[in-house]
This record gives C-alpha cells, sequence and structure tokens, in this order.
C-alpha cells in the first residue's frame, strides 16, 4: 500500500484543476530546468544551502512511469475478509512477533516516549513494506520532481520535493540512489519526506535517519509520527465483539453516537472479556454486514483512518495490530453474499437516484455508500448494518 490514500485522496476540485503558481511566481510544468530553478530558490528561500539543492536536483528527469502509476491508481474493491486473509498471513505474524523480540528495546523506547504499542508499528511495518522487503523501486526525487512538475496535484507533491531537500542537506537521502514508492514514500514504513523531517529519529545512534536501511530509525520515526496523528497512550483501538441478535443495527458504523458501555449493556460482548474502556465513544464496525465479523473502533482507530483511507486497509491494519499484540483470530461468520463490481456501481447509481450523497460511482463499498445503505435499509424496514446484498439491489 506504498501510495497511500492519506495524499492521493485529499485532492480537491481546485488542485485537479491547477495550472497555475504553486508558490509565488513559481509555476508548475513548462520547462524542466527552469522548474527546477525556482524550486531550488524557494528551497534556499526557506534555509536551505545552495550547494545542497544543487545536490539534490541535480540529473532530476521526469518519470513517465510515475505518471502513468498516478493516472491508473487502482480502487480498492476486495472485502474485508478476502484482505485481512492475505495480509494478515500466518507467516507474517510470525515475521513480525519475532522483529518485535530483536528490537525489544527499540519498540519499549518508542512505546515508552510516544505511547504507542509494538503491535501497532509492526502491523504497519508489515503491510507496508512486508518489513522493509518491497521498499519500492522508483527514484524518490524523480518521483517527486515528476508529480510537482505536473500540474495534476502539484500543491501536494512540490513540498515533498523541498523536504527531499532538506534530507539531502542533513546527510539522510542520497538523491541519485534513493528508492522508494511511486508518490514519493520512502522506506521500511513508507513515509513521505515531508513527515521524515517533521518526525525523524536517529534510532541507532549513527547521528543520521535513515527509515529505509536502520529499523530502528524506521520504528521510532514511525511512533513519533503516529503519536502525532493524535495517538492516545494506553487505550485500545479496535475490539473485536459478538452481537446478539437484535441491536440497533442503524446506530453502527464510525459514527454511531455510542459508547462501548452502551453496547455492552446491549449484549455486545468483547471476545476478550475486557470491559475497561466501557467509558470510551466508539463505532461498532461491521464490515461484511452484522453476520460477518464485528469490532468495536475506539478512538485510535481514526489514526489509522489519518494513516490510510481506506476502511478495509484501516479494520485490517488495526486487526493485524491486535493479533500481534495476542488476540485470538476474528470470527468469520457467515456474512451474506457481497455484490460485484458491475452491482455495487448500479446500487450506487440508484442510491444517488434517491437522493444520497455516495460520491464517485466507482464500485467501493465506502463509508458514503455505506451510509445510504443505512438509511435505505432502515426505510425498507430491514436491519440497518450497511452490508450491500443482491436483496438490497433488488429491492431498490
Amino acid at each position: 500500500m506504498s501510495a497511500r490514500t492519506r495524499l492521493t485522496t485529499i485532492v480537491t476540485l481546485a488542485s485537479l484543476l491547477a495550472s497555475t503558481a504553486v508558490t509565488g511566481a513559481t509555476e508548475c510544468g513548462g520547462d524542466l530546468g527552469a522548474f527546477l530553478q525556482g524550486v531550488k530558490a524557494e528551497a534556499v528561500s526557506n534555509g536551505a544551502s545552495p550547494d545542497a539543492a544543487d545536490r539534490a536536483l541535480a540529473g532530476a528527469a521526469i518519470d513517465q512511469k510515475v505518471l502513468a502509476r498516478d493516472r491508473a491508481q487502482g480502487v480498492f474493491k476486495q472485502t474485508f475478509l478476502e484482505f485481512s486473509k492475505r495480509t494478515v498471513s500466518q507467516a507474517r505474524l510470525d515475521i513480525g512477533r519475532k522483529k518485535m523480540r530483536e528490537f525489544a528495546d527499540v519498540f519499549a523506547r518508542a512505546e515508552r516516549d510516544y505511547g504507542v504499542p509494538p503491535g501497532v508499528i509492526t502491523a504497519f511495518w508489515a503491510m507496508e513494506t512486508d518489513f522493509g522487503a518491497v521498499q519500492g523501486d522508483f527514484n524518490t526525487r524523480n518521483a517527486l520532481v515528476t508529480l510537482s512538475h505536473d500540474c495534476r496535484r502539484p500543491e501536494l507533491f512540490r513540498p515533498q520535493l523541498l523536504n527531499l531537500i532538506t534530507m539531502v542537506e542533513h546527510g539522510d537521502l542520497d538523491p541519485s540512489t534513493n528508492t522508494g514508492a511511486w508518490a514519493g514514500e520512502i522506506g521500511q514504513v513508507q513515509m513521505l519526506p515531508k513527515d521524515i523531517v517533521a518526525y525523524g529519529i536517529d534510532g541507532d545512534g549513527d547521528g543520521h535517519v535513515n527509515v529505509k536501511k536502520s529499523s530502528p530509525d524506521a520504528i521510532l520515526t514511525a511512533a513519533r509520527f503516529i503519536q502525532s496523528l493524535g495517538w492516545r497512550a494506553g487505550e485500545p483501538w479496535i475490539q473485536e465483539v459478538t452481537l446478539p441478535e437484535n441491536l440497533p443495527w442503524e446506530k453502527t458504523g464510525l459514527e454511531g453516537g455510542m459508547t462501548a458501555g452502551d453496547w455492552f449493556a446491549l449484549g455486545v460482548k468483547p471476545r476478550d472479556g475486557n470491559t475497561a474502556s466501557a467509558a470510551l465513544p466508539v463505532g461498532l464496525v461491521l464490515p461484511q454486514g452484522r453476520k460477518g465479523p464485528a469490532f468495536l473502533t475506539y478512538p485510535n482507530f481514526s489514526v489509522y483512518l489519518e494513516w490510510n483511507k481506506s476502511f478495509i486497509y484501516t479494520t485490517s491494519a488495526a486487526y493485524f495490530a491486535t493479533r500481534l499484540m495476542g488476540a485470538e483470530p476474528y470470527q468469520k461468520g457467515n456474512p451474506e453474499p457481497g455484490l460485484s463490481d458491475t452491482e455495487m456501481k448500479a446500487l450506487q447509481t440508484r442510491l444517488q437516484a434517491l437522493g444520497h450523497e455516495v460520491g464517485e460511482i466507482d464500485g467501493i463499498l465506502g463509508a458514503g455508500t455505506r451510509v445510504a445503505i443505512q438509511k435505505e435499509q432502515q426505510r425498507l424496514g430491514i436491519p440497518a448494518d450497511g452490508w450491500a446484498t443482491p436483496a438490497l439491489l433488488n429491492a431498490l
């Protein structure tokens, strides 16, 4: 998941139409040499040395493969059971636990200083790069030059390019050899240059922050970044539960307005038996409806959504972290069959025609579509669990 949604889904209409100045008199597009001179001037005005800017930008080129990837981003259409089965494998769990033992002192420091448990960091480490094994093979400088020069979203990528110059000046990155994801993410947990500069920690004491080659640097930098996203130390993030037959299903979802204790009082039971966080606000999320796995999502779950906007990715990553910390495998249940891509698009089209805001007709069961489904399920007098089924499509 190298090109994370926290970067690629915050595009506004203005950014899609952007073709004018990003900062001052510097514009996207046009002659590459002139563009790079503008980047250098801005970097120097921000405090970088001219030499660092020259070293960072020397030999920079447009990478057509980056543009192709940017134009052809795939959409996330696997179900939770499909995706989590693939990503939360026994092999990854075994390797993750081994890594947690190998770097126990580093993880202890991460939790002491930033409040982030080992399993949370390790799950991201696994899902982003398989513990550093697959970090991407795009030249980072060229990727960021390409996306900054391109006029589709320059305001998102130009700050990353400027921060790459800062990393070069600090001696933390070789612009000619450093590789990563097509959208500029670097290292074992795939972080963007701006975040590395802001939250980077030298975990191995060599005087540099190298999140690509140093696991201690990557672990501690990730922990500090996660803390910056609002992580609340000592609190859970997700908890598997079992459900009674009848609930106010319309209250399920990320924004149900209930506390954990409210759900416990209605017969929702944590599988681990832990009810110590009853006072915290939660969502009751049903990735594949009321007959599939069920989880309470606590305030810390919002950090996962900051990391990646995909509900399936974030739920899987949060579940993965609980497994690394000792939780049992989830109960699969027996969810009702979902919809094909064509059927989901047809459902979204019908929901939109009924006045619901579902966003783009993309075949993805995202937050807007789930809310619209719940409203229609309520209207039809069926359990409003937000799961898209053939029966619902036929009823509409």
